[in-house]
Order: structure tokens, then sequence, then C-alpha cells
């Protein structure tokens, strides 16, 4: 899957590792950042994660920047903007929205080259019929 995410306590230790899970639990809200929060809340045993950093390789969406705002997440660190549905600076920018009760730092870029390709690539794959893949149909 191309849309990977870590979460790193304060300390810099890594508190939770996952993927988008949409497709395979047909469960809309099965977004990277959503489960890795989940799975870094459960790790310190408490829904805030004041001084954690999330990094993903596509900027969050609405729902997953909201996420972070509620977890308390102190920075996001993303490669590749999301022109159709960032959150974080392209199309939105809620993570610093002074209106809200809590405020994200925002890195944005890193890699995003890379991030890029391998998003479009995987991508391209699946919109290759099966005869162009190799496989049996």
């Amino acid at each position: 899957m191309p849309v990977g995410c870590v979460v790193l306590g304060p300390a810099g230790d890594l508190l939770a590792r996952r993927h988008n899970e949409r497709e395979a639990g047909a469960d809309p809200t099965a977004h990277a950042e959503i489960l890795a929060l989940r799975d870094a809340a459960s790790a310190l045993g408490s829904w805030r994660l004041t001084g954690c950093t999330l990094v993903v390789t596509l900027e969050p969406c609405p729902m997953c920047a909201g996420a972070l705002l509620a977890g308390r997440v102190a920075t996001v660190v993303f490669g590749a903007d999301d022109p159709k549905a960032g959150a974080c600076g392209s199309l939105y920018n809620l993570c610093v929205d002074p209106r809200l009760n809590h405020e994200v730092d925002v890195t944005h870029g890193v890699r995003a080259d890379e991030a890029a390709a391998l998003l479009e690539q995987f991508f391209a794959a699946r919109r290759r019929p099966a005869a162009d893949t190799g496989a049996a149909g």
C-alpha cells in the first residue's frame, strides 16, 4: 500500500505503523493515519498524543486532520501534497486554524517526489487491465 503512516512518541520512539485498509476492511475510516493514531493511543494508554509526530506519505484528508487535532498531536510530516483532498495546506488547512482549540505543526514535502511516484505507480498498476499485468484472466 502506498499510503503508509507511523506515529513517533515524544522521545522519537515508534508507537505505531499502519497503512490504508479501506478496501480490505470495507471501512471508509480505515485510513493509515486513523489506524496508526488508534494504535499509538493504545500504546500510550491515553487519547492525548501530546508531543507525538505523525509521518505519512500523503497529505492527510479532513477526517485525518481532524483526528490529529482531536488527539492533540504535536506535528504532522508528509511527503506528497493532495490537491484534491488535502487538509494540511493544499485544499484546506485545518491543522493551523487559530479558531480551533489546538494546532498541529505541519512539515510538508519531505521526499515529496518519491512519495508522489510511489502513489502514481501504485494507482497506475491498479488501473491497468489484467492482461497488461500478466495476471490470468
